[in-house]
């Protein structure tokens, strides 16, 4: 982990830290919606473990994307950009690995976070 944070370390802030937040948004997916595919018949309480266990690559990755982010970018922007990236991870994610169709909705959220974007890191 130490080594991929280091090969990070020559780009720019911003793209360190949604480069890192993406990483940590997958494996946050597959934590919180992987086991309604892959362990509908297990006990719940099965699901939480694996789930758990995924969450901490996520956070393996995700605690490093705020520090590093955290040293030019505010809070608001940080949340806004996990929000952006969270959804960019979860359209594919339930399109390809769920078989769900692609809804005009995700469209809709898409243009809404953007114009998120655009309030949370204007001047």
């Amino acid at each position: 982990m130490p080594a991929l944070l280091q090969s990070l370390g020559n780009l720019p802030v911003w793209l360190q830290t949604a480069l890192l937040l993406t990483a940590s948004n997958v494996f946050m997916t597959f934590a919180w919606y992987g086991h309604l595919k892959n362990m509908q018949g297990k006990a719940w309480y099965v699901a939480a473990l694996v789930s758990w266990g995924i969450a901490l690559f996520e956070y393996l990755l995700q605690v490093p994307a705020n520090r590093i982010g955290a040293t030019e970018l505010n809070l608001a922007q940080l949340k806004i950009m996990q929000e952006v990236i969270t959804l960019l991870v979860f359209v594919p994610f339930v399109v390809l690995y769920m078989k769900q169709p692609l809804k005009l909705d995700y469209l809709w959220a898409a243009l809404c976070m953007l114009g998120a974007v655009y309030f949370i890191f204007r001047n």
